[in-house]
């Protein structure tokens, strides 16, 4: 089983609707794939029409009192699982704070899933924390969507700092410019001569675009709703690259 995390310290850059659009297309493979909807926004919740919400909140999954397995959902995709958002989420840090094993307490909650599931892809809350430090604590990969700015790249250069600082080695960084707008000059530049310290940049981008918008419209993963889309095409591209990193 691979753990993927859409992960980035900043808010509004395309994290859901890379783990939504890139699940879809796992399952749509014939993958078992899970989406862990870690945000309590719920955001990939509403995408799949599931409630966000987990019977006895995170302080029970943490603490093990219910199976995990218990409260996923299906969604209306074969092969594609939810794990709901709940915003009892929010508290999650203070509850690693108070575990044995603060900076890897996700570690027990997700391992019974390796029977079940050949991805599973998390979509994190934007920010920097001992959250995060436990999903990167049980991730193969990040997925880190950056928008073409240049407080989007200072953003990522503290996340790769973090990761060396922190000693997370095991974890694979992979970034990629999202909402990327070409007829922004900025956008261009960056996107044509990206920073020499950003040579870990995958080579697919995905495009500001009103069909990724309308996923909120719809409720619905891209290629449900405009398949031949730049957008669609380019999940496509992504995921394959994706997978082309973790082999």
């Amino acid at each position: 089983m691979k753990v993927i995390a859409s992960y980035n310290i900043k808010g509004g850059v395309g994290k859901t609707a890379t783990a939504v659009n890139l699940g879809y297309l796992s399952a749509g493979e014939g993958a078992r794939v899970l989406i862990w909807d870690l945000d309590p926004q719920g955001a990939a919740s509403f995408y799949f029409r599931v409630k966000p919400k987990i019977k006895g909140g995170s302080k029970r999954l943490l603490r093990r009192k219910r199976p995990l397995i218990e409260v996923i959902k299906g969604t209306d995709y074969r092969n594609l699982d939810l794990l709901p958002a709940d915003f009892s989420n929010r508290h999650l840090e203070l509850l690693l704070d108070h575990g044995k094993n603060r900076r890897r307490g996700l570690r027990k909650v997700i391992k019974p899933l390796r029977d079940y599931y050949d991805y599973v892809l998390i979509d994190c809350a934007p920010s920097i924390s001992l959250v995060s430090e436990n999903v990167l604590d049980i991730s193969d990969a990040l997925l880190i969507p950056t928008i073409p700015t240049t407080l989007s790249l200072r953003t990522l250069n503290t996340l790769i700092d973090f990761r060396i600082k922190h000693a997370l080695t095991h974890v694979q960084l992979l970034p990629f410019f999202s909402m990327v707008d070409r007829r922004k000059s900025l956008h261009r530049l960056i996107l044509e001569r990206p920073p020499k310290k950003l040579s870990i940049m995958l080579n697919t981008f995905i495009p500001f675009a009103s069909e990724v918008e309308k996923m909120g419209v719809r409720r619905a993963p891209v290629a449900t709703y405009a398949g031949r889309s730049r957008a669609a095409v380019a999940f496509e591209q992504l995921w394959t690259e994706v997978k082309s990193c973790l082999d």
